[in-house]
């Protein structure tokens, strides 16, 4: 008679390790290091120190070459999740680490544009190999290791821009913008090295890996980030009037939502929240992080350092907490909604002499987000999770796509350095207005197809529940496992249905040129007095001189 497969819980093959908490208690230390530094990829930086550059540097093709990170690690992360089929977890953290070391250290000999756009390029491969790489390593650990990585990505998505401007006040050279934290990148390589150590130790526990159909689904979802990333770059190497910028940001974000409308209905639901939290997070918080400024009458980047502090550890705390209630389903918009109110007190609170009052926006943005994404992610399998994840960052590019468009509106006409400042302003409460109603509409969304799923759907999800990948069926023994471990359930490993997983600103980030000594500006940042109306694309931030903390613009 038929005899029904072994069962296998998500942590199995823990029992046959000698010291399972060393594991993971390495590899959370390396989540906590490596999601930061991945998102250190995506802000633009390089207009700080414009001041600092040689004689013979194009600025502005400077700027965009600085820019194409984002594009590359949109493009890198579904193949990476594709490919950790054929890679290991610990071969691709030590592959992205050392992309990133070898860019950090090439960056301090960089002499031209071309070699620029290299380095940004390869920094942006490796922090798309590492994000899939630490989620996948996490899955199969425990809830606990799933809630600490997205409550360090919902901290790292806030912090991302303020850590890349900290290093850049005073300093005397310009290369620093492509290596600001290499100390960092050396404590992540060591951290990855001691992670595959143990977990050779430990007779290389199995890693979950998506579905036939999801990688499918994974590959489908470049196609989106491959059109983001060209009209990007397009953006940021023609001259685009507001109008047409905005349309093409809204275009973008409808096919990333219908794009999340494939899948199961606790997979469609982390897709949206993914797009949701891509679009909003990071573009919000670089506006506000350039508003708050000291040369702008804001604390400046030493008075804000309290509330990302204190906004990443009670999002890292949310994050837990929610593990505690993981069947919760209405969580998730209760996150989105939280983040909705986060951007209503940005209107209300930015800009702020005191720095302190910002824990208010930045808690809620920030744990908003750890709480749907930590939400979500638990009512969904690896291929759900992968497949979500490819879309955030496609969101990202697309939330500051359309940041330009409304700033470029919103500019229109400026000529004089006060009414400069006050339209930048004006244009982070109008950006807070439309992603609070972003948020809303995925919200709605979300709730309405999550009710009209069809009886179809349920069927394919009890169908995948009780099937699977041939090779997924039927696992070798490891060396330091024990039978339970070596004898999975149909389709278990993190796939969607399985016993294991149900369980459970510009275009391109960029800052315009600071003013020269003459008064004029370089490049396509905004003209000031004297000078004439604002032309050209301008990214979502103020002018900078050559220190971001003590200059007027």
């Amino acid at each position: 008679m038929a005899v029904p497969p072994i069962q296998r819980s998500p942590n199995a093959h823990s029992a046959g390790l000698r010291f399972p908490w060393l594991l993971d208690s390495v590899l959370g230390l390396l989540i906590i290091v490596v999601l930061p530094l991945a998102m250190l990829a995506i802000p633009n930086t390089v207009s700080v120190v414009s001041g600092l550059l040689p004689d013979g540097f194009d600025k502005l093709a400077l700027m965009r070459a600085h820019g194409l990170a984002l594009p590359a690690m949109i493009l890198t992360v579904p193949l990476a999740a594709v490919a950790l089929r054929h890679v290991k977890v610990p071969h691709m953290l030590l592959g992205g680490l050392t992309v990133l070391a070898l860019a950090d250290v090439a960056g301090g000999f960089a002499g031209s544009t071309f070699l620029v756009a290299t380095l940004r390029v390869l920094h942006g491969i490796g922090a798309g190999l590492l994000i899939p790489a630490t989620l996948v390593a996490a899955w199969e650990r425990s809830m606990a290791l799933r809630a600490i990585w997205t409550g360090m990505l919902a901290f790292s998505l806030l912090a991302a821009q303020a850590l890349a401007l900290w290093p850049l006040d005073q300093v005397s050279d310009w290369k620093i913008t492509l290596q600001p934290y290499p100390l960092l990148t050396g404590i992540a390589l060591a951290l990855a090295a001691v992670y595959f150590v143990v977990w050779l130790l430990h007779g290389q526990p199995p890693m979950p890996t998506p579905r036939a159909a999801e990688r499918s689904r994974l590959m489908l979802a470049s196609v989106p980030a491959v059109g983001i990333s060209v009209v990007a770059i397009s953006t940021a190497s023609e001259e685009w009037g507001a109008g047409l910028v905005i349309l093409l940001a809204v275009l973008a974000i409808v096919a990333l939502l219908v794009m999340a409308s494939f899948g199961s209905r606790e997979g469609r639901t982390l897709a949206y929240v993914m797009v949701a939290v891509g679009i909003v997070l990071l573009p919000s918080l670089a506006q506000i992080t350039y508003v708050e400024m000291r040369g702008l009458g804001g604390p400046g980047m030493t008075g804000l350092w309290i509330p990302f502090v204190v906004a990443g550890v009670l999002a890292l705390a949310s994050a837990i907490a929610v593990r505690l209630f993981a069947g919760a389903r209405w969580l998730a918009p209760l996150g989105l909604l939280a983040m909705v109110v986060g951007l209503c007190s940005v209107r209300v609170l930015v800009p702020a002499a005191d720095g302190l009052v910002l824990v208010i926006p930045f808690t809620l943005l920030a744990a908003g987000a750890a709480v749907a994404l930590t939400s979500a992610l638990s009512q969904a399998g690896i291929g759900a999770a992968l497949f979500g994840l490819a879309l955030c960052f496609p969101g990202v590019l697309a939330g500051y796509l359309l940041a330009t468009g409304v700033q470029l509106m919103m500019l229109r006409g400026v000529t004089v350095a006060q009414q400069l400042v006050d339209r930048f302003v004006g244009t982070l409460h109008l950006w807070s207005l439309i992603g609070g109603f972003l948020v809303v509409a995925v919200i709605v969304l979300a709730e309405l197809l999550s009710r009209r799923a069809a009886p179809a759907d349920e069927a394919d999800e009890a169908a995948e529940s009780m099937g699977g990948d041939s090779a997924s069926s039927v696992s070798s023994p490891d060396a330091g496992g024990d039978l339970a471990s070596s004898v999975s359930s149909p389709g278990a490993g993190g796939h969607p249905g399985s016993s294991a997983s149900s369980r459970p600103t510009g275009a391109i980030p960029r800052m315009p040129v600071s003013p020269d000594s003459s008064g004029g500006t370089d490049g396509d940042a905004a003209s000031v007095e004297g000078v004439g109306e604002v032309t050209g694309p301008v990214p979502p931030v103020p002018l900078q001189a050559q220190s971001p903390e003590d200059t007027t613009p």
